[in-house]
């Protein structure tokens, strides 16, 4: 971890009171590259071995835990969304939905049986990204839950994003999606919002050259996977797996930025 992401990331942790009880905690650095190893190689939490210096997995996990609750990887995802709208990289005039299956290995909240995986248990990522591809919001479902139904979930979701002079924006001038988001109901409901809906309808040929304005959405979703940690969930608790989903926004949000930033 560079002493860049750091930076951002450090103010964000909540302190540690002077006086707790117990052994003093491990430094939150060591913690955040046990967290981030994890996360990158897939490993379980009790296999981190404890001759990388990060700890025991459980101690990762724990912080996690508390830093989930927090909300530290969400905030750090706001920020750097924040700093890449002020050097310009959010394209503001289309924002492209699509869901990602991944297999879940644990059961808990927000799987169910997959239908792309012959109905074995499966969670699905709902992400919304901008024209060029950076992470906004991801919803984490069961695998049996239709793409239609959290389109308005993800636009609702997507926090005003700063880093500009003036008002925070957060509203994009269309949303693109597959034929998985044909719905009236969804179609009125974007509008009202101020937003022109790009969706074909079923049993149509589609709309020319929509796929390769879509194209970018996929690309997300495969960058989001690449973390092993995320390409099948093994975590049984999804407030630990969405933190992990947020922090991999953020990852993948840093890796935009300018050099100079």
């Amino acid at each position: 971890m560079d002493d860049g992401l750091w930076s951002r990331i450090e103010p964000l942790l909540p302190v540690w009171p002077d006086k707790s009880p117990g052994p003093r905690p491990l430094d939150d650095r060591l913690c955040l590259q046990g967290i981030l190893f994890v996360l990158h190689t897939g490993i379980g939490w009790e296999d981190l071995p404890q001759e990388l210096g990060y700890g025991s997995g459980m101690t990762c996990w724990r912080r996690l835990k508390r830093w989930s609750d927090a909300g530290v990887f969400d905030q750090l995802h706001q920020v750097l969304l924040g700093e890449l709208n002020a050097a310009g990289r959010i394209d503001w005039t289309r924002a492209v939905a699509d869901g990602g299956h991944l297999r879940a290995k644990k059961g808990g909240e927000g799987v169910g049986p997959s239908p792309v995986d012959r109905g074995r248990p499966g969670s699905k990522h709902h992400v919304i990204c901008d024209g060029a591809g950076v992470p906004l919001r991801v919803i984490t479902t069961g695998g049996n839950i239709p793409d239609v139904t959290q389109a308005i979930a993800l636009v609702d979701g997507i926090r005003p994003v700063r880093g500009r002079p003036g008002r925070p924006r957060r509203r994009f001038e269309a949303l693109l999606a597959d034929k998985g988001y044909d719905s009236h109901a969804v179609r009125e409901q974007i509008t009202a919002r101020r937003i022109m809906p790009i969706i074909p309808r079923r049993g149509t040929t589609g709309i020319a050259r929509l796929g390769k304005l879509r194209y970018v959405v996929e690309q997300t979703i495969s960058h989001l996977h690449q973390f092993k940690r995320l390409a099948i969930r093994w975590d049984k608790h999804l407030d630990i797996h969405d933190a992990l989903v947020s922090l991999a926004c953020a990852l993948i949000c840093h890796r935009r930025l300018p050099r100079s930033c």
